[in-house]
């Protein structure tokens, strides 16, 4: 009897329940937690507003009406049961917005009081983290709910409002979103300045030069008459090609003098740790990775990986920040690290500190490795490659942010001929401080010395004509820096605002893959520009942003917030209902190419099974030409199997890319690699590009182009 009533009371003993988004947060906690608590995950939002309506009562001070995600009903009744189960529920989920309006649905679902010290919030998962955040557990911070849930319902009155409207004017199936438009007008507006560019004609002109003891000068002319010719950077009051060979002859017909020769030490200051906006920017410039990869692969970072003899922990702290703010023990490890590795002159006196231009949420920290001795090279074996490249650019990036300054000389030659100045400029390191550490990305360019009054020898006068380009197109992550200078969207939000207008196929890449928007994406910014002029303009759409911030810091209500939006909304949407025009939308963007069949142009369209190419005369009533191939993407070289078809770029079921020959299925050949027209010396293999560097290797043998050969065998 007694062992009996042993296990029952062992049974008996209730468990604490902790709930999380994501099944690998969840994982990792149960790790660090230990006996005592059991981890589920929500994964993601259990309630929101229903798809299929409104669901806010504009009546009633737009209350939602939230439902329990369609698919998430087997979640909430195990969710259910587990806490039922349990002898205390703690919602652990992201210490964001969004993750506190997860913890708030999770909260009015299970019956627990919002006001309870039910939240934990984990700024790293790591077990010092976890510990700190059990020990500081509080109520549900109901402005940040509040915030959440103000942006959600201004999402929701402006999709579901205008999405109806460009269905009838447009085209079915088209919409619009507050803050994605605004981002949309930004790419348009960028095109719409190439568009209008007129190129504008100007001349450089360089002066090779040297002095007796043979020291070389290489000198641009920027005065004449003691005025400037530079405009924005360029020589660009040197207009033509008369204006250049007067110059020209001016140094040529005089001597060379040097009037003056400067040498300035500075300081240049480390960068700042890292923040969601700068993590993207960056990871896109040195990495190639998109914003939504980085998020990934960040995301996974943050949640946990087994390191041996470290045991399962979060490598970064939380990655969804606009803050710079490091703790003091995070800097007390890395100032330790930094004169153990680097020594004392790499060590500033006073630790480095940075403001964020933007109203940051302080309570999280920047991004940062949760243990900074753990260097990437000994985390290498336990990540995936992304994973290193990621964890490598935030660990560098946070250390060299506490380094000392780097300290460069700047030099400036300046020389004259007649009226004619010219000027020769160049940078030296002299210690290279914090970008031992995190590249600088200076040119060095040495200038000799050289003495006021004494003449230079001109060796040789270069002209060159040039012309102005027009602005570039925004690359992902200059879209994003663009985003936050102008103060639209938070961390949380830049990766899925750019996902949103690529889903929506309003802006495409070009060539080399800068954001482009295609015809559709500027016919819907003209109808929004037109009629809608607040969802598009920039400084109302910031304004929203700032507001919804005063919300989460209790400044303002956020149903006054949101009525004075859809106060100024509302006549803008009667006004659209009824003055707009039907547009004719675009077919799709043009090839240049014209159909075989009927004579219309060719363009390219899109269908639930990807691109093709299409007749631009499908939906016109009397043509209705059917004609359509898919889009073959060559790679310039012949089939290495059949030698009749060309190699194309194909995509598979999964998305994954490889190489075909377009006489399929006449021919089968198939590569995961781009194959090139080399055949391997040792077989006759085909050679193919591999890995990132595109490395040259046989696609039979063990040929791998630069490898040593040991040679024949003597024996």
């Amino acid at each position: 009897m007694a062992v009996k009533k042993a296990k029952n009371s062992k049974a008996s003993k209730k468990k604490t329940l902790v709930i999380v988004e994501s099944p690998s947060k969840a994982k990792t906690l149960t790790k660090l937690l230990g006996r005592g608590y059991e981890v589920k995950a929500s994964v993601g939002h259990v309630r929101d507003l229903p798809k299929s309506r409104l669901a806010v009562d504009i009546e009633n001070n737009f209350q939602p009406d939230y439902i329990v995600v369609r698919g998430k009903g087997q979640v909430v009744k195990e969710l259910k049961k587990k806490a039922s189960e349990s002898s205390r529920v703690i919602l652990a989920s992201d210490p964001d917005r969004e993750g506190e309006a997860i913890a708030w649905h999770l909260a009015e679902i299970l019956g627990i009081s919002a006001e309870s010290p039910c939240r934990m919030r984990m700024y790293e998962i790591t077990p010092k983290g976890v510990k700190e955040a059990l020990g500081g557990l509080g109520p549900i911070d109901m402005n940040k709910v509040y915030a959440q849930q103000a942006r959600r319902i201004m999402d929701r009155l402006v999709g579901y409002s205008i999405s109806p409207i460009l269905w009838r004017k447009i085209k079915w199936g088209l919409s619009a979103g507050r803050v994605q438009s605004a981002a949309l007008k930004i790419v348009c507006d960028r095109e719409r300045a190439i568009e209008d560019f007129v190129p504008q004609e100007y001349w450089n002109i360089s002066v090779e030069a040297q002095k007796e003891n043979g020291a070389l000068y290489n000198l641009r002319v920027e005065k004449r008459g003691g005025k400037t010719l530079l405009k924005d950077g360029k020589t660009l009051l040197i207009d033509s090609e008369k204006v250049a060979d007067e110059i020209i002859e001016v140094i040529v017909s005089n001597p060379l003098v040097v009037k003056d020769f400067t040498s300035k030490e500075g300081e240049r200051k480390p960068p700042a740790p890292f923040k969601t906006s700068t993590l993207q920017q960056e990871a896109a410039r040195r990495l190639k990775f998109s914003p939504r990869k980085t998020m990934s692969i960040a995301q996974e970072l943050y949640e946990g990986v087994e390191i041996p003899g470290r045991g399962v922990m979060g490598l970064i702290t939380y990655m969804r920040t606009d803050s710079l703010r490091i703790s003091p023990i995070a800097i007390e490890e890395v100032r330790s690290l930094i004169s153990q590795t680097f020594g004392q002159s790499y060590l500033p006196k006073k630790p480095n500190s940075f403001e964020s231009k933007v109203r940051s949420q302080d309570a999280h920290e920047a991004i940062r490795p949760t243990d900074v001795t753990l260097t990437p090279e000994q985390a290498k074996q336990y990540l995936s490659r992304d994973q290193y490249r990621l964890y490598e650019l935030i660990w560098k990036r946070f250390v060299a942010s506490q380094m000392s300054p780097s300290i460069v000389a700047r030099v400036t030659l300046e020389a004259e001929a007649k009226d004619i100045g010219l000027k020769q400029s160049g940078v030296r390191v002299l210690f290279d401080g914090w970008s031992k550490v995190w590249p600088s990305d200076l040119q060095e360019e040495i200038v000799p010395e050289a003495v006021p009054g004494e003449e230079l020898s001109v060796t040789n006068i270069n002209k060159e004509q040039k012309f102005t380009n027009p602005p570039s197109r925004y690359t992902e992550s200059g879209l994003i820096k663009v985003l936050e200078d102008k103060g639209i969207g938070r961390p949380s939000t830049y990766a899925t605002i750019l996902q949103t207008l690529s889903d929506r196929r309003y802006v495409g890449k070009d060539e080399e893959k800068k954001l482009k928007p295609t015809e559709l994406g500027k016919l819907v910014n003209g109808f929004l520009e037109e009629y809608f002029p607040e969802i598009v303009d920039v400084g109302f759409t910031a304004k929203m942003e700032e507001e919804l911030d005063e919300v989460e810091s209790a400044e303002r209500k956020w149903d006054q917030v949101v009525g004075e939006f859809w106060a100024a909304f509302e006549p803008t949407l009667r006004s659209a209902e009824e003055n707009a025009e039907k547009l004719a939308a675009p077919q799709g963007e043009p090839i240049g190419e014209n159909c075989p069949l009927c004579g219309a142009p060719l363009v390219k369209r899109f269908s639930r099974y990807g691109e093709f190419i299409g007749c631009s005369a499908f939906s016109d009533p009397e043509k209705k030409c059917t004609y359509s191939r898919p889009i073959v993407d060559k790679i310039g070289v012949t089939c290495p199997k059949c030698g009749k078809g060309d190699v194309v770029r194909r995509r598979g079921k999964r998305g994954r890319t490889f190489y075909g020959c377009s006489r399929y299925p006449e021919c089968d050949y198939a590569s995961w690699y781009e194959p090139t027209e080399e055949r391997c010396p040792q077989c006759g293999g085909v050679v193919v590009l591999k890995g990132a560097k595109r490395n040259k290797v046989c696609s039979v043998c063990d040929w791998k182009e630069g490898k040593k050969d040991d040679g024949p065998n003597e024996e």
